[in-house]
């Protein structure tokens, strides 16, 4: 069984910003598998299916970002899984539009929701698909920035980077992390650069 959480806040107002990108990956994986109906684990609402042949619970927090730690130690807690084993899917605006980064550890980044799961869990070591979102233009403030809407042509742009960052997330499940790392931290997908 592989957790796999996604990032982003709850309500309507927030579905469609940059900071919910971890959600929408999700979206996309539970279009291409069989999964249950959602439901509440906590502070979290979970998925549990199969996709490509792999056992997945795919974990939304309930919380808003900065919480997103209290959803993980629960769902590790009641998942039985360690920590280091969770993939966590999430927005970065340190990682162009349209590329992924995957990696294991490392500092947070100034992301509130990476921070809370890094504190909850005691550890930075857990797997990471970082979604790039870009940079704010400059003097915008960048949390304003990933709580809005992606442009129009990074919306048009959207649909390939979602997928190519389900099939990075399924690459670890399924290969583990450093092919994944081999494969999807290389080239920019044509049309994901944004504007």
């Amino acid at each position: 069984m592989n957790l796999v959480v996604g990032l982003g806040n709850p309500g309507a107002e927030y579905a469609h910003t940059r900071h919910n990108a971890g959600w929408m990956v999700l979206d996309e994986l539970e279009a291409r598998g069989r999964f249950g109906r959602a439901r509440r684990e906590g502070p979290a609402r979970v998925r549990e299916g199969e996709l490509d042949g792999c056992a997945l619970v795919l974990a939304r927090p309930q919380t808003y970002m900065n919480l997103s730690g209290r959803s993980g130690a629960h769902l590790v807690r009641v998942l039985g899984v360690d920590a280091q084993d969770v993939v966590v899917v999430h927005d970065d605006i340190d990682v162009p539009f349209g590329r992924l980064r995957l990696r294991r550890g490392g500092s947070a980044a100034g992301h509130r929701g990476v921070q809370s799961l890094i504190d909850s869990w005691r550890t930075p070591g857990f797997v990471r698909v970082r979604v790039g979102v870009g940079r704010p233009p400059a003097g915008d403030d960048p949390i304003d920035y990933v709580l809005s809407p992606f442009t129009a042509a990074e919306r048009a742009a959207l649909p390939a980077v979602l997928r190519r960052a389900a099939d990075a997330t399924m690459a670890i499940v399924r290969d583990g992390l450093e092919r994944a790392m081999n494969e999807y931290n290389r080239e920019i997908p044509p049309g994901t650069q944004g504007g």
